[in-house]
């Protein structure tokens, strides 16, 4: 009995430390998971501060072909040269080009664009040309918005109050401007209640074409469109309640080494705070987040977005132009061009599409500053 009650216990004493040291390893490696996924934040954490970039410095170069057409065609192109800015200094830029049958100038419209035009004789055959340029960008990010009356100032900006072909200020726009800025006593307080309608009311199609073509009165009908679509609203809608505001149109600078943005056009938008000057505003890129990273707009990281893009803006992103129903300088034969964005050409006084590789053959290559 005794020897018995002896061989019981020390199976009890066996299965408890059996008992402890299965406790032990599962807290071990409890404890080890603990630490990776701690890790992993820390990592994520790291990667999403790296990719903020609060500057981004790059080449961009633009490389055109328009050698396909016939000799004896009179070809014409156009390219948008970015200018310095608080947040952006250009440098060092160049053209490559054969003049034997091609002249060049660099000119400035009225709004204040600067570009490089090209035209190329009877004889060429060969009409290649690159331009290139060297950006530094920084981040913006938004201080306190203040506002202080200067009427005189406000005067000079007429232009950015305009309708123009794609946007009437007037009419339903203004209704809706005017339902939306309801109570809004400040320019401020009526351009921020814009700018959260855009993001609630307006949602990024991605089967629409290019950046969009930005027709307002369409766009409040169905509001869904690209970068140019959405900022078309958000300017109206801003100028409808006698803000100044305009678009910018420009190309991203890629988050990697070397990348091709041919197709990284963007577009954004700028309005005029009395006593402080231009604000930057991307509601754009708050609801292309939205899509492409399946958020619901009430979620968070939405709200997150919408608060950085009030006032602030990432880095990878050059300026190049502004305005809309624009004359080129020297004219174009064509009508106005609703935005210069893009490089622009023409063969036989029509403009060719910017979109149609097969019409328009050229490219865009970002190199990352070594």
């Amino acid at each position: 009995m005794k020897k018995a009650l002896k061989i019981l216990l020390l199976l009890v004493f066996v299965v408890s430390l059996s008992a402890c040291a299965k406790n032990n390893s599962q807290e071990t490696k409890q404890e080890e998971t603990k630490k990776e996924d701690t890790n992993k934040v820390e990592i994520k954490k790291e990667e999403n501060k790296e990719e903020n970039f609060a500057e981004r410095k790059g080449t961009l170069t633009t490389n055109v072909d328009l050698s396909k057409y016939d000799k004896g065609k009179s070809v014409k192109l156009w390219l948008p040269i970015p200018q310095d800015s608080e947040y952006q200094k250009i440098s060092n830029v160049k053209v490559d080009l054969d003049e034997a049958h091609a002249k060049q100038q660099q000119t400035t419209d009225k709004l204040g664009n600067k570009m490089l035009y090209v035209e190329w004789d009877n004889e060429a055959t060969d009409r290649k040309v690159s331009l290139s340029f060297d950006d530094e960008r920084k981040e913006i990010k938004r201080g306190e918005l203040t506002e202080k009356e200067d009427q005189a100032k406000k005067d000079e900006l007429k232009e950015f109050l305009q309708p123009h072909s794609m946007m009437p200020v007037d009419g339903k726009v203004k209704e809706l401007a005017d339902k939306i800025t309801e109570g809004k006593t400040t320019d401020l307080d009526k351009v921020k209640a814009i700018y959260d309608w855009t993001i609630a009311n307006m949602n990024r199609d991605e089967s629409v074409k290019g950046c969009g073509t930005g027709e307002v009165e369409k766009l409040l009908d169905m509001p869904q469109g690209k970068c140019t679509d959405i900022h078309s609203v958000f300017v109206a809608l801003c100028r409808a309640s006698g803000v100044p505001a305009r678009e910018i149109f420009g190309v991203r600078m890629s988050k990697k080494a070397s990348d091709d943005m041919t197709k990284g056009q963007h577009c954004w938008s700028e309005f005029y705070l009395q006593g402080q000057g231009w604000i930057k505003a991307d509601p754009g890129d708050v609801l292309k987040a939205v899509l492409k990273q399946n958020l619901d707009k009430s979620d968070e990281k939405t709200k997150e977005l919408a608060d950085y893009y009030w006032g602030g803006m990432d880095s990878l992103r050059v300026a190049l132009t502004t305005g809309r129903d624009l004359t080129l300088e020297p004219k174009q034969d064509d009508k106005p061009l609703n935005n210069f964005g893009y490089p622009y050409a023409e063969v036989e006084g029509k403009a060719l599409d910017y979109y149609n590789p097969a019409d328009f053959e050229y490219n865009i290559k970002f190199e990352e500053a070594k």
